[in-house]
């Protein structure tokens, strides 16, 4: 299906080819018609499918075709996603393909400049694509409101269960029109049951939409997989880096301390990484991803933070030094790469710690990761450790020392009685076993 073949105003249009889309996706071919036809729709499909085109076009249709109310401090559209990274994509896409729609559109996340967002927020704007944090934060204060928005999108909506966002969700629904005064529009990379009742209970009817590819994994990545010792590790790491000399590499880790590691380990050996974690100041995060994205920053850490919502294009190769305990997430740490047609390799290490899940990810991927031997010229023997960061230690005011404490709670060198004021029993003096047996036979 063309987009031409579809009712979109000619603005929109011109939005999709200076994006350079020629045809729609199957996400986008089953969605569109109903969606520019004003009903509510509940998708599922993966990413990298086209989903965000895809309300973007309808939503962007909609809007010029619907004559504004006077909105106050309501913004027409409002977009809730789950993290920060997916944010920033939704943004930049909504900004290529609304460019002649004269339509305001801002990112609301944490991380940022707290009062010029809360500005740009005040100046009304058209579309607002946020993180329910930060939203729920300026929609206290007042500073907007959700009483006239007129469009609703929720994507991965299964990943706001998991982050435990579900009961935020819920309070910006809660303000906003009834399910019939709003078009609404959910995606998710699955409907579970507790999707699908989010979806009955505050859309009108909609229409479920499943594009389940036939193979979950593209065929262009090649998988292989590593049976290694959690001590083997960072050298196997370091070895495959240095055979794979060319190429953007990003690397998939459980925790965030194992990102902080791994990012010295690579420095101590001449390799230019950068690691990103949840927790990192948003700039700092912006510059890391912008660097990488040039392709200046050929290794990047990262914790599961990044493996939705990252849109990398020429991500050679994705290294799971962690196995994922989620068998999807193992989908979208791979999905990383291979992007455009092009071609990726998926490396995986499956260590005692994390073995267990390879199970349930092969049977979910519905294949088996070939297996190659760690061979000892591949492990890299010899390498720098980098030395542990220095502990902060505790710090006491100069007024009073630490003292150890009895264990009634008292410190060690208190002599005073018990609160109950009860004198101390008298130690009786142990007589010789004969003596008492002697005593107990009179």
């Amino acid at each position: 299906m063309l987009f031409d073949d579809l009712e979109i105003p000619e603005a929109v249009l011109k939005g999709i080819k200076t994006a350079g889309f020629l045809q729609c996706t199957p996400v986008q071919a089953a969605t569109l018609p109903d969606a520019l036809d004003g009903k509510d729709i509940a998708a599922q499909a993966q990413t990298g499918t086209g989903k965000t085109a895809a309300f973007l076009i309808a939503i962007f249709s909609r809007m010029l075709k619907q004559q504004p109310q006077k909105q106050g401090h309501s913004p027409r559209a409002l977009v809730i996603a789950p993290t920060r990274e997916l944010v920033s994509q939704i943004h930049a896409e909504a900004l290529v393909l609304g460019q002649f729609t004269g339509f305001k559109i801002i990112p609301v996340f944490g991380g940022m400049d707290y009062n010029k967002q809360r500005m740009a927020l005040q100046e009304g704007p058209d579309m607002v694509i946020g993180t329910p944090g930060r939203l729920i934060d300026y929609l206290k204060q007042n500073v907007y409101n959700l009483k006239k928005t007129e469009f609703l999108v929720i994507d991965e909506a299964d990943r706001m269960f998991d982050m435990g966002f579900i009961k935020d969700l819920r309070f910006l629904l809660r303000r906003m029109p009834s399910y019939d005064k709003r078009q609404s529009m959910l995606f998710s990379a699955t409907l579970p049951y507790r999707v699908m009742e989010l979806c009955y209970e505050y859309m009108n009817l909609p229409e479920k939409v499943s594009i389940t590819p036939e193979e979950i994994t593209v065929k262009k990545i090649e998988q292989v997989l590593y049976h290694v010792g959690m001590s083997e590790k960072p050298g196997l790491l370091l070895g495959i880096l240095r055979r794979e000399k060319a190429g953007r590499i990003l690397i998939f880790v459980n925790m965030k301390v194992t990102a902080e590691r791994l990012e010295r380990l690579l420095k101590a050996n001449g390799v230019d990484a950068a690691a990103i974690t949840g927790d990192i100041p948003q700039l700092k995060r912006t510059e890391i991803l912008s660097r990488f994205k040039a392709g200046s920053l050929p290794v990047l850490v990262a914790s599961d933070v990044a493996s939705r919502g990252l849109h990398v294009d020429g991500v050679t190769h994705v290294i799971n030094y962690d196995l994922p305990q989620d068998s999807e997430d193992y989908v979208h740490r791979i999905g990383r790469t291979a992007r455009a047609g092009a071609e990726g390799k998926a490396i995986s290490f499956a260590c005692e710690d994390y073995v267990y899940a390879l199970e349930d990810i092969e049977k979910y991927i519905k294949e088996k990761i070939p297996v190659l031997p760690v061979e000892d010229d591949l492990v890299l023997k010899e390498y720098s450790r980098p030395p542990s960061p220095p502990r902060l230690k505790k710090r006491y005011p100069s007024s009073s020392q630490p003292q150890r404490k009895s264990p009634a709670g008292r410190p060690s060198g208190d002599k005073r009685r018990p609160a109950d004021n009860t004198s101390r029993p008298k130690k009786q003096m142990n007589r010789p076993p004969r003596a008492r047996k002697q005593e107990g036979n009179n």
